[in-house]
């Protein structure tokens, strides 16, 4: 893992002439009692509500005129008055009219002059009256903006940097679409924070990797860090669908007539082949993390199988390398906002952390752990760093059992070889439930049962020396708890929650802008087994990750697979296992062949970060006897769902 910088080491809260002016106005005792958080002492239904459209210096439609993106701002009218200017929350959406926002599917509304009546989700409703603005911004090619979606590229993150700009005096923005009436945001003290789910924290990672000055913090929620990763992984391709067909669900009626150059190049930039190409490249947000001023708050579910956990790991290390300021959550739900998993402490959460980078307050948040994870449902543990200090990456070598394909999984390095059929009907679910079983679909190893609990924290991999027997060939990857749990049920449709009936309010509400929104709480499952990681690669991009070639039928290959970051604790009692496969259904897409594999265990290992490294790994697993294997079929949750095509936020 990368070094990781203490999440205690922050910026100045203060400036020094705000320091002087308090000192100088306040008693000690009164200095000891100033408000530590912002209050709701502003009137929501007297907010202003406008709406400006940003220039962003393209012209993605090709029709002669710079793209304007519709910029719509609701923001306390006292603090104008009073002189005094109010930094910025922004979520940049593509959502905004064609699929909407949150749990509910909200979507903007508009009155007879044009501005907001409805902004999607509780932020304004909860932030405005506490003195800040909030800003909902339309995706170039969406809804009310000009231009072209282009899933995550240039015309994606101009969109919102261009407002980042206007907010700090940097860019032109206009009082209508076409119209040549400037619009200056001299309300704003241009400190401004971006927030949003799925697609909406993506463009809030591409922003913050332009290093663009004024953007104070980002709190990406299931979140992608590279595009390439959400289509492929390691040349394996995760979707059957490229981004042309997402650019055409998002774009406007307006922009599908203009747009057919844009999704040409998006046909022609990503082929299905899984190579690496420049259009993946502009998408990759991971390799600018040198350029992040801004802090950092992530949110993910553990279980996400639409953005998928190697978002977090490689981001999350990108940024930990390069200094940047950061805090984490991670869930036990699958693609999930902690509004729906953990209302109450997540608005006070974001509250303090909004209070702290965008108003200054010394709230003790950044003295607080930077991760909390959830350990069962509605359990939360922390870590004063994340990963923990002590983290070190563990070699475990897979070895040959009584049973063929059914082995060991220790420190010693392994003999013989095992064979494999993929098999692309059985995924994940099918696999683990048989790991104690000889099938002839994977290989599976199992440590005996831990004598003491075993925490692994952050990214694993996992090398692998296969013989292919066909020119092509796909390989899985899982590592798996072997034992009874209770945990979210993240394959269900809500992917860990129930929605139920009844509301709860965050906030001041209008007539057409309420801030009460229905709960939800944990729909559970009890479980056998709990998949706790997974990676997946192409075999022909053996020699490289940006490149597949054919393979040589009988010629022995070494890959090494990258396995989604994770915080699981493997209970004392229950065994840690590693499965190699082929194609897992519903999560990867099948080769053009339907290849055997045999896999030469001396140099096949799973490199694991136990907290404690391999003293503690050794340590678990000291005197622990190795299980007779059964023949019942152990109870998981339902196959992976295939329908994730869209990183949007509603279940």
């Amino acid at each position: 893992m990368p070094k990781r910088t203490r999440f205690t080491t922050w910026r100045p809260l203060a400036t020094a002439a705000t320091a002087a002016l308090l000192a100088t106005l306040l008693t000690p005792a009164a200095a000891q009692a100033a408000p530590r958080g912002s209050e709701p002492v502003y009137s929501y239904d007297k907010a202003i509500r406008e709406a400006v459209w940003v220039d962003t210096g393209l012209d993605g439609d090709s029709d002669g005129k710079a793209d304007r993106v519709a910029v719509d701002i609701v923001r306390p009218r006292e603090p104008a008055r009073q002189g005094r200017k109010v930094p910025v929350i922004m979520d940049a959406s593509p959502y905004y009219s064609c699929c909407g926002r949150g749990n509910e599917s909200q979507k903007k509304t508009y009155d007879a002059n044009g501005d907001v009546v409805q902004m999607p989700l509780y932020y304004d409703n909860y932030f405005v009256p506490r003195g800040y603005a909030f800003v909902g911004v339309d995706l170039a090619g969406t809804n009310r903006s000009d231009g072209c979606d282009d899933v995550g590229g240039r015309s994606d993150i101009q969109s919102a940097k261009a407002v980042v700009d206007w907010l700090n005096g940097r860019a032109k923005a206009y009082t209508t679409r076409t119209g040549t009436t400037r619009a200056k945001a001299a309300w704003t003290n241009g400190r401004t924070g971006m927030i949003g789910k799925s697609w909406d924290g993506t463009i809030a990672n591409g922003v913050a990797a332009t290093g663009v000055k004024g953007l104070k913090t980002i709190v990406p929620i299931s979140a992608i860090s590279s595009w390439y990763d959400y289509y492929f992984q390691q040349g394996a391709p995760l979707y059957d669908s490229g981004p042309e067909w997402l650019s055409d669900y998002v774009n406007s009626p307006d922009a599908r007539e203009k747009c057919g150059a844009v999704q040409q190049k998006l046909v022609d930039g990503a082929p299905r082949t899984g190579d690496r190409t420049p259009l993946w490249t502009e998408r990759d947000y991971v390799k600018d993390a040198r350029k992040v001023r801004a802090s950092v708050f992530l949110i993910h579910g553990m279980q996400d199988l639409n953005v998928r956990l190697k978002h977090v790991g490689q981001w999350w290390d990108a940024l930990a390398k390069h200094g940047v300021e950061r805090k984490i959550w991670l869930s036990q739900t699958g693609h999930v906002d902690p509004f729906d998993f953990r209302r109450a402490t997540w608005v006070d959460t974001l509250h303090r952390w909004f209070d702290h980078e965008l108003m200054g307050y010394d709230n003790g948040i950044d003295r607080e752990p930077m991760a909390d994870i959830e350990r069962r449902p509605d359990q939360w543990s922390t870590s004063k760093i994340w990963p923990p200090t002590g983290t070190r990456a563990t070699t475990l070598r897979p070895d040959r059992g009584t049973q063929a394909g059914v082995g060991t999984l220790g420190l010693h390095r392994g003999h013989g070889t095992e064979t494999l059929t993929d098999d692309p009907a059985l995924s994940e679910t099918d696999w683990a439930a048989r790991i104690d079983k000889p099938t002839p679909e994977k290989a599976g190893f199992a440590t005996g049962p831990l004598t003491r609990d075993l925490r692994l924290s952050g990214s694993s991999e996992v090398t692998v020396t296969a013989r292919p027997s066909t020119p092509t060939a796909h390989l899985s990857a899982v590592l798996v708890d072997i034992g009874p749990d209770t945990i979210r049920d993240y394959a269900d449709a809500g992917e860990g929650i129930t929605t139920l009936t009844n509301r709860t309010c965050w906030g001041a509400s209008t007539a057409g802008d309420s801030s009460c929104f229905k709960e939800a709480k944990a729909k559970t499952a009890d479980v056998d087994y709990t998949v706790v990681s997974r990676g997946w690669a192409d075999l022909g991009n053996h020699a490289s990750d940006d490149k597949g070639s054919p393979l040589t039928p009988g010629k022995r290959y070494t890959i090494t697979l990258d396995l989604a970051a994770t915080d699981h604790v493997v209970p004392k009692g229950h065994r840690l296992a590693l499965i190699v496969a082929g194609t897992d259904k519903g999560l990867i897409d099948p080769p053009a062949d339907t290849p055997k594999l045999s896999l030469d265990l001396s140099r096949t290992s799973a490199d694991v970060p136990f907290v404690g490294g391999p003293a503690a790994f050794a340590r678990a697993t000291a005197g622990a006897a190795l299980t007779t294997p059964v023949a019942a079929l152990l109870d998981g949750v339902r196959e992976p769902r295939t329908t994730h095509r869209v990183p949007e936020g509603t279940q």
